[in-house]
C-alpha cells in the first residue's frame, strides 16, 4: 500500500545534524576564502545565523535534540586532549604540574575579587572563577591542526589546557557541598553526592582506559581497528556516565590521560583519526554558534568585558612568570598564555551543572559565563592562530628526534623511551635524571 506524508518534515536531530554539517561546512570555506581567518570563526557565525538569534532556522528545541551529537564530539575531543597528558612524565617533572596549579589559583583569585568588587556573593564568585579557570581543547586543537602547528609550545599548551580543565572542574567539586544547602539535603549527602561524582568518574575513566589499552594491546596486529574501538570506548564512557549521573566531560578525558599513561610506544594514543575528525569539530563549533546569547553579552557588558581582560592577563603573565616556562624563548613564552585564552565546552557543561545545583545562580552564571564565551570563543581563534604563527610554530611538520635538536638547539631528555623537549619540561635535578641528559646549549631569540 502506497504511503504518502501528510505534514512537513520536522526538525529531528539527523535533520539537524545535517544541516549543522552543511552549514558549518559552507562557513569553513568561506573563512577559508578569507586569509587568517580561522575555520572556527567560519562555524560560529554560521552557526549563529541560522540559531534563534539570527535567521530561526534551528530554534531551542531542535537544538536541544541534537544536543547528544555534540557530547559525543566534545567526548572524543576530550579524549584526544586527555592522550596528551602523561602522569609518568608529571611526576618525574612535578614543576609542570604545579606550575600549572599556580597560574590556575591566581586565575581564580583574581577573578573572584573582580566579581566580588562587583558586590556578587562571595559563593556566587567563586563559582563563576571556577568556571572561568577553564580552557578549550577544541579551539586549541582545531586550530593547531588548521595551521599545522608542532613543536615544544604547542605540545606544553595542550598539556597546560588539560590541567586548567582539571583544575577547573576540581574546584566545581569543592564549592559543590556549599551550593547544595539550599536544598532539603542532610550534612551527609551534601559531601557525599560531590564525592560521589568525582571517585566515581574517576573510576569509570580509569578503567575504561584500562580496558581500552589492554584490548587495543592485545589486538594490535590488526590496527585498523584501533579506531572503532577508541570510538567504541568513548560511547561507552558518555553512555555509563549519564546512566551512573557521573560527569560526562571528565569521564572521556581520565581516559585519554589513562590510555597514554599505561601506554610505552604510544600507538594507540598517537592514533590519527583522519579527515572525519574534522565532522566532530564543525558540529561542535556551529552549535556553539547557534546558542550565542548577544543579549546577555549586551546586558552585562561592562562586567563581561572586564572578567575577559582580567582571565587573558592573568593566563598569559602567569605564564610569563612561572618557571615553567623559563627555559623558553620570550617569543614562545608570550605565544603561550595567548593560547589558554579561549573558553567553551566544559564551561558551557559546567554551567549546565550549576543551574541544577545552584538554581539560584542560574540567570546569572549563565549570563556572565556564556557572554564571556561569546567574547572568547570569537576572538580566541584568531588570536591562537596568531600565537602560533608568533611563536614560529606554525606549519611545521611533524619533526624527528634528531631534527629537533639539529634545529632548534634545545636539550632532549629520555625518560623510559620518551623523548621530552626541554623547552616544555625543566631540566632534571637529581643524578640519576642528570644521567638521562644529552647535552646541547639551548638558544634564545
Amino acid at each position: 500500500m502506497l504511503q504518502f506524508p501528510t505534514e512537513l518534515p520536522s526538525l529531528t536531530p539527523m535533520l539537524a545534524f545535517g544541516v549543522l554539517l552543511i552549514t558549518g561546512a559552507l562557513g569553513g570555506f568561506f573563512a577559508h576564502k578569507l586569509r587568517y581567518l580561522p575555520s572556527i570563526t567560519g562555524f560560529m557565525l554560521a552557526g549563529y545565523l541560522i540559531g534563534p538569534g539570527g535567521s530561526g532556522l534551528l530554534q531551542a528545541n531542535a537544538l536541544t535534540e541534537a544536543k547528544v551529537l555534540v557530547d559525543i564530539a566534545l567526548a572524543l575531543i576530550l579524549y584526544r586532549l586527555g592522550t596528551s597528558l602523561d602522569w609518568r612524565l608529571l611526576r618525574a617533572q612535578p614543576r609542570m604540574l604545579w606550575s600549572s596549579f599556580a597560574e590556575s589559583v591566581s586565575s581564580f583569585l583574581a577573578i573572584f575579587a573582580l566579581l566580588y568588587s562587583f558586590e556578587l556573593a562571595p559563593l556566587l564568585s567563586a563559582l563563576i572563577a571556577a568556571i572561568l579557570v577553564s580552557s578549550s581543547p577544541a579551539v586549541l586543537l582545531h586550530v593547531a591542526h588548521e595551521t599545522g602547528a608542532k613543536g615544544p609550545v604547542t605540545e606544553s599548551a595542550k598539556i597546560l589546557v588539560g590541567l586548567n580543565n582539571l583544575w577547573s572542574y576540581g574546584a566545581f567539586i569543592a564549592l559543590t557541598p556549599w551550593l547544595l544547602q539550599g536544598q532539603d539535603l542532610t550534612g551527609w549527602q551534601l559531601w557525599a553526592q560531590p564525592l560521589y561524582l568525582l571517585l566515581g568518574s574517576v573510576l569509570l575513566g580509569v578503567s575504561l582506559g584500562a580496558l581500552l589499552h589492554e584490548v587495543c594491546l592485545r589486538t594490535q596486529q590488526a590496527p585498523q581497528y584501533q579506531l572503532a574501538l577508541v570510538i567504541g570506548c568513548i560511547l561507552l564512557a558518555l553512555s555509563l556516565s549519564r546512566q551512573l549521573q557521573l560527569s560526562t566531560l571528565l569521564t572521556p578525558l581520565l581516559v585519554g590521560i589513562t590510555v597514554r599513561s599505561l601506554e610505552r610506544q604510544h600507538p594507540v594514543s598517537n592514533l590519527n583519526f583522519g579527515a572525519a575528525f574534522e565532522l566532530f569539530f564543525i558540529v561542535l563549533f556551529v552549535y556553539a554558534g547557534a546558542n550565542l546569547h548577544l543579549h546577555e553579552l549586551w546586558q552585562s557588558a561592562g562586567i563581561i568585558v572586564a572578567l575577559v581582560v582580567l582571565r587573558t592577563l592573568m593566563k598569559w603573565l602567569s605564564l610569563l612568570a612561572w618557571p615553567v616556562v623559563a627555559s623558553q624563548p620570550w617569543r614562545s613564552r608570550r605565544a603561550q598564555g595567548l593560547m589558554l585564552m579561549p573558553m567553551a565546552g566544559l564551561a558551557i557543561g559546567l554551567v549546565n551543572a550549576s543551574t541544577s545545583i545552584a538554581p539560584q545562580y542560574a540567570a546569572t552564571v549563565s549570563a556572565l559565563v556564556l557572554g564571556a564565551i561569546t567574547l572568547f570563543e570569537t576572538l580566541g581563534p584568531p588570536v591562537v592562530a596568531w600565537a602560533f604563527y608568533h611563536c614560529g610554530e606554525a606549519g611545521k611538520d611533524a619533526p624527528n628526534e634528531q631534527s629537533v635538536v639539529k634545529r632548534t638547539a634545545t636539550t632532549t631528555v629520555r625518560w623510559q623511551g620518551m623523548p621530552v623537549d626541554s623547552a616544555v619540561w625543566p631540566l632534571p635535578e637529581t643524578p640519576i635524571e642528570q644521567q638521562a641528559i644529552q647535552q646541547t646549549r639551548p638558544t634564545d631569540d
